[in-house]
């Protein structure tokens, strides 16, 4: 007899949100561990692993959308993403920090960041390891930059910005610490 699967009503998730927020110093530890260092020449894979991590900070953008990106793609200050997770096509405001973070990256690829998505993950991973940072998934940039973009961007302009049609996924991805808020109150 096969175990009965108990089913939470719907609205309730079986597991809790991570609320993972990256120190400064992590980012640092991360980046110095690839290889890279601000304003030196991109050459190895394992920089574009760490420019792509810092562009996922600044934009809050997927694995999946960054590992897909297309020089094409990206007019001016907005990348278009001409597949989502959600099965959509979006496009993505880009920081003159994103941009400057693309600017550093070898042109001659068919992608930007000429790194395929199971590449890119491996090696974040691996490189994190060797850094010592521990309980870090790259996709905790993702709340990382959705609770920086936060205090530059209205609601509605940050759920548009990072593709979400409900404003209460917001919440999953905002991580702000008690201490940061009680700072803003004065």
């Amino acid at each position: 007899m096969l175990p009965v699967q108990r089913r939470l009503p719907i609205g309730l998730n079986q597991d809790p949100h991570r609320d993972r927020r990256i120190a400064d110093v992590e980012i640092q530890k991360v980046c110095f561990a690839l290889g890279y260092a601000e304003g030196q020449p991109v050459e190895k894979v394992s920089q574009r692993v760490a420019v792509a991590f810092l562009f996922a900070i600044e934009t809050a953008m997927r694995v999946g959308g960054i590992a897909g990106l297309k020089p094409e793609d990206i007019n001016g200050p907005v990348a278009t993403l001409p597949m989502t997770k959600n099965g959509s096509a979006r496009k993505v405001p880009l920081s003159k920090r994103a941009l400057e973070l693309i600017s550093f990256l070898p042109r001659e690829a068919e992608l930007v960041f000429d790194l395929k998505k199971t590449q890119l993950d491996s090696m974040f991973r691996k490189y994190r390891d060797r850094a010592g940072v521990e309980n870090l998934t790259f996709h905790d940039t993702r709340h990382e930059a959705i609770t920086r973009l936060a205090s530059k961007l209205e609601v509605l302009e940050l759920a548009r910005m990072v593709g979400h049609r409900d404003i209460k996924m917001l919440m999953v991805y905002y991580n702000e610490t008690p201490e940061a808020l009680a700072g803003k109150l004065g």
